[in-house]
């Protein structure tokens, strides 16, 4: 038993002296791992401030990209009037022919497949081209065409829409008429001087061969039989 607590007694020297050994090398690590720890908290602050930031910035980067074409657009469907009156009324302004990112759908096409007359004419009255197309090749009187919008025609028509501009697969508007068997349509394309003998890119087909090959377009092919060849546009050199 004396032998014993002989030996606790040296191991509980040893214990402390050990420890007075390495208290400075415990302290110093302390030291350490305390600054490691202030310096990641310094981080982490300063790193969320910026987050901070930049969630405060975002409503106003988020306004930059939106910008007047994304903002006309957008009134045109909603049928913001006001709106749309001050985004194109910016002195040097196009935006008015403005496209669609993903459909390449300009104002007028986006009013006319709506069936909205007023914008349709409002659109025109401040300078909309008539005859740009979308990712398909369609112009706004191919859309009046393809819906038979025949009010929506008439005006494009005035504005000097091409009448035989034909889309991506070489259809015309008066094809897209006789395929859709609106008589009426068509009978105001080819007024208009739209060519019944040109043939699209896909069948190789005109819009007299659909209606030949519609026996329920008897009428339609009566209206095509009966036109007036259309007059070849004058085309002049320079002066």
């Amino acid at each position: 038993g004396k032998a014993g607590k002989q030996q606790q007694g040296k191991a509980l020297v040893h214990d402390a002296a050990s420890l007075a050994l390495l208290s400075p090398l415990a302290q110093e690590r302390k030291a350490r791992n305390r600054q490691g720890f202030m310096i990641m908290r310094v981080r982490f602050k300063t790193l969320w401030l910026g987050f901070g930031a930049a969630l405060a910035l975002a409503p106003g980067i988020a306004s930059a990209q939106f910008s007047d074409s994304y903002n006309f657009l957008k009134a045109v469907r909603d049928r913001n009037g006001a709106k749309a009156t001050e985004i194109i009324s910016k002195p040097g302004s196009v935006i008015i022919d403005t496209r669609d990112e993903s459909s390449y759908e300009t104002a007028l096409m986006i009013v006319t497949r709506a069936r909205d007359f007023a914008w349709v004419s409002y659109l025109l009255s401040k300078g909309a081209k008539p005859d740009l197309k979308d990712r398909q090749g369609n112009t706004a009187l191919m859309a009046a065409a393809q819906i038979g919008f025949v009010e929506a025609a008439q005006l494009l028509l005035r504005y000097r829409a091409g009448v035989d501009v034909a889309n991506s697969s070489g259809e015309t508007p008066l094809i897209r008429a006789v395929q859709q068997r609106d008589a009426a349509m068509v009978q105001l394309l080819l007024t208009s001087g739209a060519n019944p003998a040109r043939t699209d890119s896909v069948a190789g087909l005109s819009a007299r061969d659909y209606a030949m090959r519609d026996r329920r377009s008897a009428n339609i092919l009566k209206l095509i039989e009966s036109a007036k060849p259309a007059k070849p546009a004058t085309v002049s050199g320079p002066k």
